[in-house]
């Protein structure tokens, strides 16, 4: 009878909290998506949308963050440009005690590889999907 509770207890678990989850010690949040199977849209439109805080807030040194909001500096950028956005973003948290954050707009479910990349450089930046296709 033991047994049987151990599993019931382990398949429950499983149903509720995914195998993955526990795979990467990183927050993975996926943002609603916009649809455009021909990818009219401008970085700078994704940016417009979805940033809830100062869009292109300019730093003492001129350069400029996306998205800054109370908690983070966010830079948005296309899946292939993903090393780019992750020094942008690093750059930005070290200027503004803020936590670092990229929102990766994928043209592709392949785009995925560039996420896996960014989470093996760095577990503590927040990474915000957004699904262009």
């Amino acid at each position: 009878m033991r047994k049987l509770q151990i599993l019931i207890l382990i398949l429950f678990l499983c149903s509720h909290f995914p195998l993955y989850s526990f795979s990467y010690p990183i927050k993975i949040e996926e943002k609603p998506l916009i649809r455009d199977s021909e990818h009219h849209y401008k970085e700078s439109d994704y940016v417009n949308a979805y940033c809830n805080g100062s869009i292109e807030y300019v730093l003492n040194d001129k350069t400029r963050i996306d998205c800054l909001t109370e908690k983070y500096t966010i830079e948005f950028d296309w899946a292939k440009k993903w090393a780019e956005s992750v020094g942008q973003t690093l750059y930005y948290s070290k200027m503004t005690n803020k936590l670092p954050a990229v929102a990766i707009i994928m043209k592709s479910p392949q785009d995925e590889k560039y996420i896996k990349r960014i989470i093996k450089i760095d577990k503590d930046i927040t990474i915000f999907k957004i699904k262009a296709y």
